[in-house]
């Protein structure tokens, strides 16, 4: 089992960058593939960016491609999100999630078997 905290949310003005942190608990961290997920007001949950158990494996949603990067320390049990050139649409809660069922190589997005959950963290992006 593993237990996730987010941090590093915050207003920003558009154009401007944020760099959100899922730190984890548990021994076990690097077995996990790690998800990113954001949830704005009114909306559906959404998959931003994934990274492999491994770290071989990343994806991003189109959305926030070019502009997001995703980055893992295993030694640190800490997954990042580098968000570069933020927009107002990228406001919501974002949220990291841990899938231990996935293959070693792969990560699931949008959507996958992510079990475990932090609090998520409040990104605004004013225009």
């Amino acid at each position: 089992q593993v237990q996730l905290v987010e941090s590093g949310g915050g207003l920003v003005q558009a154009g401007g960058s944020l760099r959100l942190s899922c730190a984890a608990s548990g021994r076990t961290f690097s077995g996990y593939a790690i998800g990113w997920f954001r949830q704005a007001p009114g909306k559906e949950r959404e998959g931003v960016s994934c990274i492999s158990a491994g770290g071989e494996t990343i994806r991003y949603v189109d959305a926030v491609k070019g502009r997001f990067t995703i980055s893992r320390d295993n030694a640190k049990t800490t997954v990042y999100l580098q968000m570069n050139t933020l927009k107002p649409e990228d406001t919501g809660v974002y949220f990291c999630a841990a899938d231990r069922r996935s293959h070693r190589s792969y990560c699931p997005l949008p959507d996958g078997p992510y079990n475990f959950w932090g609090q998520g963290t409040q990104v605004t992006v004013s225009s």
